[in-house]
């Protein structure tokens, strides 16, 4: 858990209900009183931290109002787990949020809580964040990314305009895992299939050799100036496709947002913790 993270106000929402996009791939449509304090941004990769709280935890007992603090007078193994998702879809109307959720049956936290998430539960959340949106100024836009980067490239299509350009490439374990886009006539979506699960496949399927780095690189490079967008599995976006947009097409910082979401082999919080030495490790090297 990010000690940035402590004294954030936490959202309380509601299960309103379920859908099962895929057969991996579950969204959560939230609501209740949660608009009571949370204020939805304008950016297409806003996301919230999700609280996920033991069913033995009496929320309304702890110091109000309630942020990650407030679960630190309990011991180690009742305190919340913490777990960064986008959000989807905002309904400012119907006041509810969507997220969706990849679910590979018991495995993770937050996958198995969200296949077992009933109506009318609490879903505590943190946020929103975000620092993209497709800029009009550019002449064309590319995007990449998993399953991890789906929602979030799902929502940058949709706030295109009619008349956008671009090149989507996005890697999937198989044809199920497809779901549906509206994207601009002008923007051309190819779906990549891994042949499995994400953290499953052998090296020759994943990392370097994931097939959403040699799509990306062999992709025609449109004229203009674009606008990039690439997450998900950190080998991949991070020391492959970040170094081939910036450095080899040389395209300037203010026009990308690139970034790993997980890595292969690490849970989120120690995640972060190679992406804080990473971070380092390249402000040393300019980068």
């Amino acid at each position: 858990m990010e000690d940035t993270v402590g004294g954030r106000p936490i959202h309380t929402f509601e299960v309103v209900r379920s859908e099962q996009l895929t057969p991996h791939m579950i969204r959560l449509v939230l609501g209740g009183n949660g608009f009571d304090t949370f204020t939805p941004n304008a950016y297409t990769d806003a996301y919230v931290k999700l609280v996920i709280v033991r069913d033995d935890v009496d929320t309304d007992a702890l110091e109000q109002p309630l942020t990650v603090a407030s679960f630190d007078a309990l011991p180690q193994e009742r305190r919340p787990v913490v777990r960064t998702y986008t959000v989807r879809k905002v309904d400012a109307e119907r006041r509810e949020i969507s997220i969706d959720f990849v679910v590979h049956g018991e495995l993770g936290v937050a996958g198995p809580w969200a296949a077992a998430a009933k109506p009318g539960q609490r879903a505590f959340l943190m946020g929103p964040s975000g620092a993209y949106a497709p800029d009009d100024a550019a002449d064309w836009h590319l995007l990449a990314g998993d399953e991890a980067g789906l929602p979030a490239i799902s929502a940058a299509i949709e706030a295109m305009p009619p008349t956008a350009c671009g090149q989507v490439f996005i890697e999937v374990s198989g044809p199920d895992d497809e779901v549906e886009l509206s994207a601009p006539e002008g923007v051309k979506v190819r779906w990549l299939y891994r042949g499995g699960r994400a953290d499953l496949v052998p090296e020759e399927q994943a990392g370097d050799n994931a097939p959403l780095v040699a799509a990306v690189k062999e992709a025609q490079w449109l004229p203009g100036q674009v606008q990039v967008f690439i997450h998900g599995e950190a080998q991949a976006v991070m020391h492959n496709l970040r170094p081939y947009i910036r450095k080899e097409r040389g395209v300037d910082a203010k026009w990308t947002s690139i970034s790993g979401y997980w890595r292969r082999g690490r849970s989120e919080e120690t995640f972060r913790e190679w992406k804080a030495e990473l971070a380092k490790v390249e402000e040393k090297a300019g980068f």
